[in-house]
């Protein structure tokens, strides 16, 4: 059933997701967006779409007919397909959006759609996290307290020298990083079940979170 304000999936054409968590999410969401062609392996997986964006240029005919009521083109070049269908995914009022599938074959594009989810927690109003086979990533703008669990791998990435962050609850203080390269911060550890970083000044910070194993 649909709700008011829907949990949503959105599929990306990366590698479909095989990890308990994500699928989790997939089978658990009220709402499942794909982009392109994830729609095909969706289908593949046994599920359907909600809703398809993007250039379909990667889309059968074939599939193009049978989901003709549930496809939206979008032909503007700008933004890639993820971002058109978050920017879509916004439009129905969430209450979270996951992001699956936008990691794996290309590393160009798996990299691109990454660092997206820094403009995307920016622009959204409810949570939005990407889901791995391997863990999450999410993206802060400001200080904040993140839970997590004993132990678990942490890394941490931004993209301003000027920024310092000062970290509290992790096993490698962050206070004298220079985040001018993207390795700086990663491979850290939690000690507890909540870390905190405090930004010198707000700014995009994404932060990997490995699964626990």
């Amino acid at each position: 059933m649909k709700t008011e304000h829907p949990s949503i999936v959105i599929l990306a054409a990366g590698d479909f997701p095989r990890a308990e968590a994500p699928l989790r999410a997939l089978h658990e969401a009220d709402l499942r967006i794909c982009c392109d062609s994830a729609a095909e392996a969706l289908v593949d997986y046994g599920m359907e779409p909600d809703y398809i964006l993007g250039d379909l240029d990667s889309i059968s005919a074939d599939f193009k007919e049978r989901y003709a009521d549930r496809i939206t083109h979008v032909e503007e070049q700008d933004d890639n397909d993820l971002t058109k269908t978050f920017h879509f995914a916004l439009t129905l009022h969430p209450s979270r959006i996951t992001i699956l599938g936008a990691t794996g074959k290309r590393e160009d594009h798996m990299l691109g759609n990454v660092s997206l989810l820094i403009d995307y927690v920016r622009e959204a109003d409810c949570q939005v996290k990407m889901l791995t086979d391997y863990g999450r990533f999410i993206a802060i703008q400001d200080t904040a307290t993140l839970s997590c669990t004993p132990g678990q791998p942490v890394s941490i990435f931004a993209f301003d020298n000027a920024l310092n962050i000062k970290s509290a609850g992790l096993k490698y203080p962050t206070d004298q990083v220079r985040f001018d390269t993207l390795w700086k911060a990663t491979l850290n550890k939690a000690l507890s079940e909540t870390f905190t970083l405090t930004l010198s000044h707000p700014c995009g910070v994404l932060l990997f979170f490995a699964n626990d194993f």
